[in-house]
């Protein structure tokens, strides 16, 4: 349908993008204070002219072609390559690696298709003196420091070139992108829309693949409408402890493959390196066994990855003994100590507990709940568990442990590692040359130990 746009001044919520004709205190949708900002808002009017319907049964030929960046990891969260056509937002932290990440993934692509860079943070002499550092400065990127899109778009037609992809533009970042014909500041709810806009509606006409850089608030969401992750393709969220030099790269959303998927980085002095075996980084090489230590075998994805939880339980002197959890869910952690307690007559209740996932990876998945209640249980009775051993599934609350699925990807994994005993309730599951100890209550826990 061909839309007529007329336009006129209204207050827009930064926060939630609700508009209202006159200026607020407070944003009468989402409560927040002195979030309305004055905008030029578009009002589209539908014309007469009227397009045909489609049916879902009728014949098409159209391809999504992919090209490889040549990064494995990176295929991996996208899907396996880049989609001609497509549109990706990537997110994080600041001083996480997205702007080195982008640079060696165009530096990667240049061979390939034209690729371009634009910058709106940083001039041109900063990035090559990145491109330096990286080993990039022969790559044949076009780079452009500016943040008017308009003065980028008559541009990029120039350097298209045919083929599976077209070309690959680089945007860093949206929020400092500004057009002309938005009337607003760069970063307002107004521009970003607009700016996302053009860029989909160029991606789409042309078939060139776009990837931009969001920054993220103080709560860790991606700064801008929340429309703005609606309209793209593919959300990445490039996250890791400044402490730790590992990074992850999580899909959130991709309309071209599945969700979640995760790619691990090491952040060295020349940049990002892959790492193919992202399990070896979240276990202690240590050399002998103790107690209150179990390793996980957990999934990101599709891809299995192996994790060590530690416990530690101690007598407490305070009236509501503390519940520290690093990289778990501490409701998740009480539930399991409350399971323990009814099911097993274990005390905690005047004990401090101590939680922590190694490697500053967050665990959501329910089945972790077996090996925390190993790892609180081997603290407990100090007695430590098998060397190489894995355990996984999920407890309920009448104490009984049920499966979990891809099993068979969790144990194929840790076979490969080397682990040679496994932690689970009963199931059909091949457990291959591994020792299998079979718990399906909590209470065979607590007989396993005193075995």
């Amino acid at each position: 349908m061909t839309l007529s746009s007329s336009a006129k001044k209204a207050y827009v919520c930064q926060q939630c993008g609700s508009v209202t004709p006159k200026w607020k205190g407070k944003c009468d949708e989402c409560h927040q204070w002195d979030t309305l900002v004055a905008e030029t808002v578009s009002v589209s009017l539908p014309t007469d002219t009227i397009h045909a319907f489609e049916t879902l049964s009728q014949a098409d030929e159209h391809q999504f072609p992919r090209l490889s960046t040549g990064m494995a990891e990176f295929d991996r969260v996208c899907g396996g390559g880049i989609v001609a056509g497509s549109v990706s937002l990537v997110a994080g932290d600041p001083g996480i690696g997205k702007s080195t990440l982008l640079l060696q993934l165009a530096g990667m692509m240049a061979p390939k298709t034209a690729v371009v860079y634009v910058s709106g943070e940083e001039s041109s002499a900063q990035i090559r003196l990145r491109a330096k550092r990286l080993g990039l400065q022969d790559a044949n990127v076009h780079i452009i420091s500016t943040n008017q899109l308009d003065t980028v778009l008559p541009m990029i037609p120039k350097v298209l070139i045919p083929g599976v992809l077209r070309g690959f533009i680089i945007i860093d970042s949206i929020q400092t992108m500004m057009l002309k014909s938005a009337g607003a500041t760069p970063g307002t709810l107004g521009q970003i829309r607009e700016c996302i806009n053009t860029l989909i509606t160029l991606a789409k006409s042309t078939g060139l693949a776009i990837m931009v850089v969001g920054h993220i608030t103080k709560d860790g969401m991606i700064a801008g409408p929340k429309v703005l992750e609606h309209m793209v393709d593919t959300v990445l969220y490039f996250e890791g402890d400044n402490n730790r030099p590992y990074r992850l790269l999580r899909t959130i959303k991709n309309r071209f493959g599945a969700t979640h998927e995760v790619g691990v980085f090491d952040m060295v002095s020349g940049g990002l390196r892959e790492v193919t075996n992202p399990s070896a980084l979240f276990i202690s090489p240590r050399q002998q066994e103790i107690p209150g230590s179990c390793i996980f075998a957990g999934m990101e994805g599709t891809r299995p990855l192996l994790v060590e939880c530690q416990a530690l339980s101690t007598p407490s002197f305070l009236a509501s003994p503390r519940r520290s959890v690093v990289g778990w869910d501490s409701n998740r952690l009480s539930m399991i100590l409350a399971v323990l307690e009814a099911r097993c007559q274990l005390c905690f209740s005047k004990k401090d507990v101590f939680l922590t996932v190694l490697g500053g990876i967050r665990i959501t998945e329910p089945a972790a709940d077996l090996c925390v209640a190993l790892a609180l249980l081997s603290c407990l009775k100090k007695r430590p568990l098998p060397k190489r051993a894995i355990a996984f599934g999920e407890i309920g609350l009448t104490g009984e442990i049920y499966p979990t699925a891809f099993g068979e990807h969790r144990l194929r994994e840790a076979e490969q590692l080397g682990f040679s005993h496994v932690f689970m309730p009963d199931s059909t599951l091949s457990t291959h040359s591994m020792t299998l100890s079979s718990l399906n209550h909590v209470k065979d826990l607590d007989l396993w130990f005193r075995s």
